[in-house]
């Protein structure tokens, strides 16, 4: 299984990196875990939220995976604990399916991702600094993994 996060936003600060990255490697061989990141559109100049969310758009669904599922992360969406991310999981990997994940940039994403998304997840009602949340999601991917495992990483 390959899941992919497509995050709008570069250049993330290194404490940033060094977590994603840490977690990412900790799946082994049966997940690929893998960070694309989108350059966000600059905004100003004339280019207003909704350009700039239209060009982001266009940039995400040119890097997606040509077949997976689609989850976009939005304050609306499932609020699901990590067993029950588990579960979703393990009914991804037990039907082949390739994941992307995606993060959209500071205006949100556009209605037209949200619409095509397979499913829209909800980390946290919170605004979240947009680095953390790829780190937070990349934490709770590992968790959901480590739970299908029996790893002792997670408790209840």
């Amino acid at each position: 299984m390959k899941i992919t996060l497509l995050a709008v936003g570069t250049k993330m600060p290194r404490w940033v990196d060094e977590a994603f990255n840490d977690y990412a490697k900790r799946f082994g061989r049966d997940i690929s875990f893998e960070l694309k990141e989108i350059k966000p559109e600059k905004r100003g100049g004339g280019v207003t939220a909704d350009k700039g969310i239209a060009a982001e758009h266009a940039r995400i669904v040119a890097t997606l995976p040509a077949r997976c599922r689609l989850v976009v992360l939005d304050e609306r969406g499932r609020n699901w604990t990590s067993v029950q991310l588990a579960g979703q999981l393990k009914e991804w990997m037990a039907g082949g399916d390739d994941i992307a994940f995606v993060i959209g940039g500071a205006d949100g994403l556009s209605d037209e991702l949200k619409a095509r998304a397979d499913l829209l997840l909800q980390l946290s009602a919170m605004t979240l600094p947009h680095g953390m949340v790829r780190v937070m999601l990349a934490e709770q991917l590992y968790r959901a993994h480590s739970i299908l495992n029996n790893h002792p990483y997670h408790r209840e």
